[in-house]
Order: structure tokens, then sequence, then C-alpha cells
């Protein structure tokens, strides 16, 4: 190519840049005066599901639906910051994956919070010290988180949206061959030990509260590695060793994002629920028959001990619909007749894997 098609190519992308520009100023713009005349309500989980949606199925590429998805979700955020940012309370310390899904949610224009534990979490966003909660409910290869489900039960919080986050692990630290000891969660080690075991065999691995502490500690001895995400490696300037060391590749943890507000329909939505039966022969098959009848799909069905009596069971309930679509709400009313206790935990855009 010649220095005067480079040239002419360049001065082409500088136009482009101020015309992005101009038209991102112009869209934050119009999000604040959005703002106002909703008198400061500037997350809308359902709008930002569909204008999301919206944007990756119009993408024409060369860039992929996640970049575009990824640019737009810091977009959005640097707008709603026009305003009173958003707090979000998140279990710490910085450089989680709690950390990370938050970020991947509500960008980097958000307030993050960190928290200690998810007790925590949902105190600070009941007391009003925090905008919105994310906690992590399940995962693929560990299951239901327990005292996130313990606290819904307990909570007047909802349930507004959730985030998919496809769990990375890498093995941070200064020279692999200096490595005597490898510290992690506990989860993480388990979900690496394949790997670990053929890779680095007889190093010793040891158990600490977080993935982000692990990257402390190796922040601060090179005889140590860490098991942990690419943002505890950029928080703690570690350098990332070995990539996507995890044995199982699709190793995903599923977060809640919860706030105080509902969450309305936005095209593509679930609901989650928790329910009890009457004690009663065929009482399950029962509470099951309204979603078989309406036509609604289960996502989740889980059960966990209640807790009130001998042998006796929460179901926790995942499933497609919002509860204001009428085949939802019908087959709701018909539960609550049926089952010996019910609570909405809320209806909310799916997310995106």
């Amino acid at each position: 190519m010649s220095e005067e098609a480079l040239k002419k190519l360049r001065e082409s992308i500088d136009a482009i840049d101020l015309e992005i520009l101009s038209l991102i100023n112009q869209r934050a713009g119009h999000a604040r005066e959005i703002g106002h005349i909703k008198n400061g309500a500037i997350y809308r989980p359902e709008r930002e599901a569909q204008v999301l949606r919206r944007l990756a199925e119009k993408n024409p590429g060369p860039l992929s639906e996640e970049t575009v998805t990824r640019l737009f979700v810091e977009i959005i955020s640097a707008c709603r910051a026009l305003e009173e940012g958003l707090k979000i309370a998140y279990l710490g310390p910085e450089g989680t994956f709690s950390q990370q899904a938050a970020i991947k949610h509500f960008g980097h224009a958000a307030n993050m919070l960190a928290s200690p534990s998810i007790d925590d979490i949902f105190r600070i966003v009941e007391s009003g010290n925090a905008d919105y909660a994310v906690v992590p409910v399940e995962n693929t290869t560990g299951g239901s988180i327990p005292r996130t489900l313990d606290l819904l039960l307990k909570s007047p919080l909802r349930i507004c949206s959730e985030i998919s986050l496809r769990v990375h692990q890498n093995l941070l630290g200064r020279r692999i061959e200096k490595i005597e000891k490898i510290y992690s969660h506990a989860q993480s080690l388990s979900q690496c030990r394949e790997w670990l075991n053929l890779n680095l065999p007889g190093i010793p691995r040891m158990e600490v509260s977080s993935n982000a502490e692990a990257a402390r500690l190796a922040s601060l001895d090179e005889k140590v590695g860490a098991i942990a995400g690419e943002i505890a490696a950029e928080h703690y300037g570690l350098p990332i060793l070995a990539k996507n060391i995890e044995d199982e590749p699709n190793n995903t943890t599923r977060f809640l994002v919860l706030g105080k507000e509902e969450a309305a329909p936005s095209g593509r939505d679930k609901t989650s629920l928790v329910f009890s039966a009457k004690n009663k022969p065929g009482a399950v098959h029962e509470l099951l028959s309204p979603f078989a009848a309406h036509g609604i799909s289960l996502t989740k069905f889980e059960s966990r001990p209640a807790g009130t009596g001998l042998w006796e069971y929460n179901f926790f309930v995942d499933l497609e619909g919002h509860q204001k679509d009428p085949h939802v709400a019908a087959a709701l009313r018909e539960l609550e007749e049926e089952a010996a206790f019910l609570k909405i935990f809320g209806s909310y855009p799916c997310a995106k894997p």
C-alpha cells in the first residue's frame, strides 16, 4: 500500500472518530434528559436488555457480537454516570469473579463496593447504602450457592437481572519455574485439578478465602503462584503464566442482580420463585401441573430443606417468561391456590451466555 493510500485511510478514520464522538455525546444528552423525565430512574434492566439485543441482531460485522455488546455496555455505563452514579455491591475483595461480573453488566463507570460476604451484600442494598447487589447463585460445576438461596427467602430485594459469566482460571505469578506453592479458593483449585496434576505435580496447593487474596499473596512473593481471573492479574500487576487452565472449558457462573424495584417485561425473560407443598399425597405433582397446562418451560427445579420440620422442603424454580405474561400469570394463580407457601423473587431479562 502506498503512503498516499495509507494517509487517506488514516484521514478517513480521524473523520469517523469525530463523528462517533459527536454521536456518543448526542446519545448521552438524550439519556440525561430521559433520566430527568423519569425522576432519576437511570437503570432500567429491561430497556438495556432490549437495546443490547437489538444491536447484537443488527451488527453487520466485522466486530463480533460480544465486542459490540461490551462497547455499548460501557457507553450506557458512561451515560448513566452523568447523573448520580449507581452503587453496586459485589462479593469482594477487588479482583474477584464477582467484580468481573458486576463490571460486565454495569460497566466501569459504576461505583463498585467490595463486600466481605453475601450477607453483607444483601444488608448494604436493603439499607440503601448501595443501589444494586450482584450475588453468585449457581455454577455449572459447583452447583447452587446455598447462602444466596437462603437469603432470598428472607429478603425484600427483588431479582431484576442476571449475569452469565464464563469462568476462565489462569495461573498467575512471576516465574513458573520459581513456584513452590499455589494459592487459590478451594473451588478454583478443584476446577483445575487435572491441569495442576499434569503441569505442576507435587507443588503444594493452599486454600485461601478468594482468588483475589491468592493473587495478592503471589504479588508479594515470586515463589507463590495463584489461580485467579484476568481482573485479579490486572489489579495486582501479575503476569499470566498459563491461560484457561480449568478442566471444564464451559465452566460458567450465574449471578443475580438484586434491587428494590421490579423489572418490566423485556420480551425474553425469566421468573424465579420458591414454593412448598402441602402435606398430602401427590402434592408436588399438583404444584407442577399448572406449568405443564400453560406450556411453561422450567429451566431450574431444585429442592432444599425448609428448616420448618422433618423432611419438609422448599422448591426453587426458574421458568421462562415474565410474571406479567398472561400464561405465566395464570399458572402462578393456580400454583398459589395449591402451594403451602409461595414467594416470587422477581422476573427479569434472560442473560446472554
